[in-house]
């Protein structure tokens, strides 16, 4: 798959299937869109395309509003929509301008004289254009006017679509990993660089590896402790992840950082990603550095329970 930042590199020779949207979290209803785009484009000898949009259109809408998290980085969106075989990932900087374009300009500058699109595929509940003037009783309009195809997934169709972004981000704050993960068809991931902290896990025999997390606007499920796949220098291995203000020290500041399982590497500075795999329990604070410790010991038994 090929990713495009700039439109204006765009320059299709072949029939352009495309869908549009945020996409956000690449979930099941997504995934259908997505796939039924690919699947067009191969019927017509063509090439599937996603357009999508970043920042996300709230983020620059509404600046002050800052409530809202992401699913994805950017980097685990392309990711993931790679894994299903588009062509070419489009990703248009979102602007206050572009925001300003009624749906009528945005369909013909955008989609048909820039894009060239021979076939539109959107879900049932799609909007565009300024203050999301428009839906598919304008884009009817739209593809009889400019003569590209239209095609609509209806929510009958994609019964997954109930599961919406919304839903998700519900599960992942209440600490329901397990729940996303089957919303999303594939567990939900953190992503970000390994930084030095306080070394406090070496002294208690659970060395960790502190995340810096790539994106301030990234989701952060419950704090509490999960049980992880962890993915660092081209391998996986198992992992005790503690997401949370370490109440048991004075000292406390908020941190995710993974515990990885029969690993003794130096990966300061490496790009680390994380599969959540299952909630362990609540964070706590203990009485003793002891008891923590105690606590440890059996966290990490049911962690490894829980990856077999």
């Amino acid at each position: 798959m090929k990713v495009i930042y700039d439109i204006e590199e765009f320059n299709p020779q072949e029939p352009v299937v495309l869908t549009q949207g945020t996409f956000d979290g690449v979930h099941f209803g997504h995934q259908k869109i997505l796939k039924k785009v690919v699947n067009e484009a191969s019927e017509l000898n063509g090439i599937s395309v996603l357009l999508t949009f970043y920042p996300h259109p709230r983020l620059v809408l509404y600046p002050d509003d800052n409530e809202l998290k992401m699913l994805n980085t950017i980097d685990e969106k392309i990711e993931l929509v790679a894994q299903l075989g588009l062509d070419y990932l489009i990703v248009m900087p979102f602007t206050q301008e572009l925001s300003r374009l009624r749906a009528d300009e945005f369909v013909r500058d955008i989609l048909v004289e820039r894009l060239r699109i021979s076939k539109l595929i959107i879900g049932y509940d799609h909007r565009f254009g300024r203050n999301r003037e428009g839906g598919l009783t304008e884009m009817v309009r739209y593809a009889e006017t400019y003569n590209f195809a239209l095609e609509e997934i209806s929510a009958q169709d994609i019964s997954e679509s109930i599961v919406s972004s919304t839903k998700i981000r519900n599960a992942l704050l209440a600490g329901e990993v397990h729940v996303a993960s089957e919303y999303l068809g594939n567990p939900y991931q953190l992503s970000g660089k390994v930084e030095r902290g306080l070394q406090r896990g070496t002294t208690i025999g659970f060395p960790t590896a502190n995340i810096r997390v790539s994106s301030s606007d990234k989701l952060i499920p419950k704090n509490g402790v999960y049980a992880a796949w962890v993915y660092t220098k081209g391998s996986q291995h198992g992992g005790m992840l503690n997401i949370g203000d370490n109440p048991t020290f004075e000292d406390k500041n908020w941190s995710a950082e993974v515990h990885i399982l029969d690993f003794d590497q130096d990966i300061y500075d490496e790009d680390i990603c994380i599969d959540f795999i299952a909630h362990v329990r609540q964070e706590k604070k203990f009485n003793s550095v002891e008891l923590l410790i105690e606590q440890l010991k059996e966290d990490e038994k049911e962690v490894r329970l829980l990856l077999a």
